[in-house]
């Protein structure tokens, strides 16, 4: 079973090479992509390929998987019979696109969710190749894809919608009721009373603020558009001032321990992001965890090299911890420690800060039992300051 590239076809074009067939027809063994060495059954994606007269000659591994059709039960029979495709409509897939006859300018079909016997959904693509533009189709290759990966990320587009509208309904309904509420009866409050609901209106539409900006964060990650405005940035001095505000909001002071190991290496990072990453940190320290929250700022070897100091920031707390079997699932969307509210989503986010500044982030149970949480980032120095 030879897959190949015949150096006159654009390198998107697959096909199958004569090399592989024996003078009936049928697959003799895998030769590999021609000048790649790559034998089919290592692609990941299900690859079908029929020669001219639409019968099989390449059915590799994956393939076989999807389909749950064996390869020997697939080589030599027409395309239509060993991959037997409807689409959502029970209509036979094969008679519909028919590949082989149609208008001779038609070079594939897009990706489309089509049912394998039994209702089994698969993302299916084919390409036609044809020797010239307009020449009769010589192989048709067949992409087959499992739709698990889709439906995970459907689910995952679905349960933001709905902590989204869930988180957003709070604070706007509280919005909306003391502004009706001071609008309509405006003379009858007094000072004191219009004040405390314009600052619960204040502080709700802080909360629609910071779920709007977590949700452009979630964006950028995941489409790789994250940007920074990397400058110096003082690490001990931001820490100080988070935990200042700390104190400032009615934490006592006591709660608080910070160590500080130097000297520690120059570093160049968006400070609004590691403002961001120190403040969820801390923030989760104080909400979730007990006892005294240890910050240690120390210099660590840079993630990925072997001879460039970073910065490492260690946050941990006394509290129940993190429960072992949950430790590989926190930096994923919506876990939540505990039931004392948050959208689940800020760990996502600061795990997306981190590795966009090229760090490292981990977890683990601190010393005091509690949930111990340590990144690092390299020094990032522009080229022509070195």
């Amino acid at each position: 079973m030879a897959v190949g590239m015949s150096s006159p076809r654009p390198a998107h074009t697959a096909v199958v090479s004569a090399a592989g067939e024996d003078p009936d027809g049928a697959e003799t063994g895998p030769d590999g992509l021609d000048g790649f060495g790559i034998d089919p059954d290592d692609l990941p994606d299900g690859l079908v390929v029929a020669d001219e007269s639409g019968r099989v000659i390449c059915f590799n591994a994956a393939a076989s998987r999807i389909t749950d059709t064996s390869r020997a039960a697939a080589i030599g029979r027409p395309l239509d019979a060993a991959l037997p495709l409807e689409d959502l409509k029970g209509k036979r897939w094969w008679p519909l696109t028919d590949p082989y006859g149609g208008l001779a300018t038609r070079s594939g079909q897009p990706e489309r969710n089509l049912l394998l016997p039994g209702g089994r959904e698969v993302l299916v693509s084919a390409r036609y190749v044809r020797e010239t533009p307009t020449g009769p189709v010589r192989r048709v290759v067949v992409s087959l894809r499992g739709t698990e990966a889709r439906r995970r990320t459907e689910r995952s587009h679905a349960e933001l919608i709905a902590t989204v509208a869930h988180e957003l309904r709070s604070p706007l309904t509280s919005v909306k009721g003391f502004t009706a509420t001071l609008l309509a009866k405006w003379e009858r409050f007094t000072d004191d009373q219009k004040r405390l609901m314009l600052e619960t209106v204040d502080a709700d539409a802080g909360r629609v603020t910071r779920l709007i900006a977590e949700l452009l964060d979630i964006s950028r990650i995941d489409s790789g558009r994250l940007e920074l405005r990397r400058q110096p940035v003082d690490v001990s001095a931001a820490v100080a001032r988070h935990v200042q505000g700390l104190i400032t909001g009615g934490q006592a002071p006591e709660r608080f321990r910070v160590r500080a190991g130097g000297p520690l290496p120059a570093l160049w990072a968006d400070p609004d992001k590691v403002d961001q990453v120190l403040g969820n940190l801390l923030e989760n320290a104080v909400r979730h965890g007990e006892g005294t929250v240890t910050i240690e700022i120390a210099p660590a070897p840079a993630p990925g090299t072997s001879d460039e100091m970073g910065t490492a920031v260690t946050v941990s707390d006394e509290g129940p911890g993190i429960p072992e079997e949950s430790m590989g699932r926190v930096f994923t969307r919506f876990w939540r420690g505990s039931k004392r509210g948050g959208t689940g989503l800020g760990l996502y986010i600061v795990k997306g800060i981190v590795e966009a500044h090229g760090g490292t982030i981990t977890v683990d149970r601190g010393p005091g039992g509690g949930a111990e949480f340590r990144f690092i980032l390299p020094v990032s120095m522009p080229a022509y300051l070195k």
